[in-house]
């Protein structure tokens, strides 16, 4: 069922491009799976072939979709991938070694169900409950990201309850399961920021943000985020620390 809406005053080419780019950022449609057809857009969003096909191009050319002929077209895969080490800080515990005073807005928090993509990531059985989490860090009133968090809540008991303004996420994990974070796998992508990641850091939707996807273990080994960061590119400088 389609949740796009003729309201805006931008052309209904952006309009597509805006929905299928929001499903792709949210996670519903994963990397490598086959995005609806032209014909079936046209059906979910009543709107010309000429409109859908003028929205899915423009989102080929800034590089998140790939068409190929007599297949479909498919989400891609990011090029720039690689493991973190052994352990891994949160990006609030660096910001704090560094000195710098940061606050957190929890703009979004709700129990969802996990849809297959997400209960494939989380390794957890489709339709279980999931903590859907978002929160934008703040340096002297200016946004410098914006955390998605899916949090698997079977190993962490109470989580949905806790105050995430006042407790890092990494915190109380570790403190919910009684075990501590071990490895992630991390993804960087270059991204346009889209509408409704634009307005929360408070740029444009075709200004460029750096995306980091995030698979976090648990130290046996069980996924228990999974999830982005966004960082608008003029904000932001990225570095690695090895050890929690």
């Amino acid at each position: 069922m389609s949740d796009f809406e003729k309201k805006d005053t931008s052309l209904l080419y952006v309009q597509v491009a805006d929905y299928v780019r929001e499903k792709i950022y949210s996670k519903e449609w994963g990397v490598d799976e086959r995005i609806p057809s032209e014909h079936e857009l046209m059906a979910m969003l009543h709107l010309s072939r000429g409109t859908v096909q003028k929205g899915i191009r423009s989102l080929v050319e800034e590089g998140l979709l790939v068409q190929q002929r007599g297949r479909g077209t498919f989400v891609i895969e990011p090029v720039m991938a690689r493991p973190s080490g052994n352990k891994l800080h949160s990006f609030a515990e660096s910001m704090t070694e560094q000195g710098i005073e940061f606050t957190t807005k929890v703009v979004d928090k709700r129990i969802e169900r996990a849809s297959r993509v997400c209960a494939r990531s989380l390794q957890i059985a489709e339709g279980s409950p999931y903590l859907y989490l978002m929160r934008v860090r703040f340096v002297e009133d200016e946004p410098v990201m914006l955390i998605e968090s899916r949090v698997n809540l079977e190993p962490c008991p109470g989580l949905e309850n806790i105050d995430f303004e006042r407790e890092g996420l990494f915190d109380a994990v570790e403190r919910t399961s009684g075990q501590s974070i071990g490895a992630a796998e991390m993804t960087y992508s270059a991204r346009a920021a889209g509408k409704k990641r634009g307005r929360w850091l408070r740029c444009g939707e075709r200004s460029p943000v750096l995306d980091l996807d995030q698979l976090v273990r648990l130290d046996d080994g069980t996924p228990v985020e999974w999830g982005s960061v966004w960082m608008p590119a003029n904000r932001c400088v990225i570095s690695s620390v090895r050890t929690r």
